[in-house]
């Protein structure tokens, strides 16, 4: 499976008791695909995964594939720091129908480089179904390296990776080490920093994974589909026009800034999961100026 353009990653809405809502969830589903996204990510980082129950997670799952019923590509997020965890929640995922699972690299054991790949290489044999890698050094503490990102992209049944390691440097090598493998067809890199997208693309990515096109999706598609169209001139401009939002979507932890501006803006997101919390006074005050900078409040 290919993965290019703009996927969102979703935040699950919760109501007053912080349970899920999901009329609320199936509402945005809908509101982003009528934007133009390719693909939608629902129980990711973005979505509290780490604070949703196994069942929660499942109950996402199930609602993401259900309410999009083959409209765009649906992928779920299913990584975990226990490989018998991401194994189980990557077969029910596949069973629900979702068309691909994001794997978080495991968080706090730390494993070592060859150690990843066996994680990786494991849920690819016993799951039918497209793996993309998720590389976020700064909450995991592991780092995809290079060499092993091209040896999970031999691996049968891993398809991508998203990269969120905030270097472009670090995708170029990426690109360059498949290019040398004859890979790069066939293993997709996808920004996982949304102020980074541009020169990802720019230097072999083929789309993003992204928080903050909850709150500002068409100028994200805009962008993505103006690279994909080699349009960069348009491309840089969005990407300007975007970024004092991207980074103060930024300003505090992902999803705390991303909810609240939903909320602002009258989307479904609702509160929090402990221990989460509402933002501070004086960053709640540099989101609402950027929201309405970039006529969206």
């Amino acid at each position: 499976m290919r993965f290019e353009g703009t996927y969102v990653a979703m935040v699950t809405p919760f109501d007053k008791d912080k349970q899920i809502d999901e009329e609320g969830f199936r509402s945005n589903i809908n509101y982003l695909i009528d934007q133009g996204v390719d693909g939608l990510v629902g129980a990711g980082t973005t979505g509290e995964s780490a604070t949703i129950t196994h069942e929660e997670h499942q109950r996402v799952i199930e609602i993401l594939v259900d309410e999009v019923d083959g409209r765009v590509q649906t992928i779920a997020g299913t990584g975990s720091n226990a490989t018998s965890e991401a194994l189980s929640l990557t077969k029910f995922s596949a069973d629900v129908g979702a068309d691909a699972a994001l794997l978080i690299t495991p968080y706090y054991n730390k494993p070592q480089q060859h150690a990843l790949v066996d994680h990786y290489s494991t849920i690819a044999s016993k799951c039918d179904i497209p793996l993309i890698a998720y590389n976020v050094p700064s909450r995991t503490g592991c780092d995809i390296a290079v060499e092993t990102a091209v040896e999970l992209a031999k691996v049968d049944g891993i398809e991508a990776i998203k990269e969120a390691a905030g270097s472009v440097d670090k995708v170029s090598d990426i690109y360059r080490a498949l290019s040398r493998e004859g890979l790069e067809d066939d293993f997709n890199i996808l920004s996982g920093e949304d102020s980074l997208t541009l020169p990802i693309m720019a230097v072999g990515g083929t789309g993003v994974i992204s928080a903050s096109a909850n709150v500002d999706v068409k100028r994200m598609v805009l962008m993505v589909n103006s690279i994909l169209n080699d349009d960069y001139t348009r491309a840089c401009e969005l990407h300007y026009e975007m970024l004092d939002l991207i980074r103060a979507l930024f300003v505090e932890t992902n999803p705390v800034p991303v909810k609240t501006a939903m909320r602002l803006m009258g989307f479904p997101a609702g509160p929090f999961r402990q221990p989460l919390c509402d933002m501070k006074d004086e960053n709640l005050e540099i989101l609402k100026k950027a929201l309405k900078e970039s006529n969206l409040i």
